[in-house]
């Protein structure tokens, strides 16, 4: 018996369901909608049978701006490239796969985050 299944390189032709994350209490913003969705649901709806991308569109993606002060990366002697190695770095994502070990699903996903000393 065949079990139909899009692919990862499905277009929105193919999309099978679609759904909308709205706060009826006006206690969220966009911004805190769409990282509940990249941050939970995203991953969450991943793991079920059958689903083989969750794309998310629309809402309003964080964005963090590093400002620096030229006096003070003179002051340490620090290259302007070493700021932005060290950021590029701190902020790599490696997608989410589900590793089923002794009839259990583990969700696994790498997260890079931005880090203060």
């Amino acid at each position: 018996s065949a079990r139909p299944q899009l692919g990862p390189d499905a277009t929105g032709v193919g999309w099978v369901y679609l759904y909308a994350l709205i706060d009826r209490t006006g206690q969220h913003d966009l911004s805190e909608l769409r990282s509940l969705q990249d941050w939970f649901l995203k991953y969450e709806l991943q793991t079920v049978s059958g689903v083989s991308e969750v794309a998310a569109l629309g809402g309003m993606v964080k964005q963090y701006q590093v400002v620096v002060d030229p006096e003070k990366l003179r002051a340490f002697d620090i290259p302007l490239a070493h700021i932005q190695t060290a950021i590029q770095r701190a902020n790599q994502e490696v997608g989410a796969s589900v590793v089923e070990m002794a009839e259990a699903e583990y969700m696994v996903r790498a997260t890079g985050y931005i880090q203060s000393r």
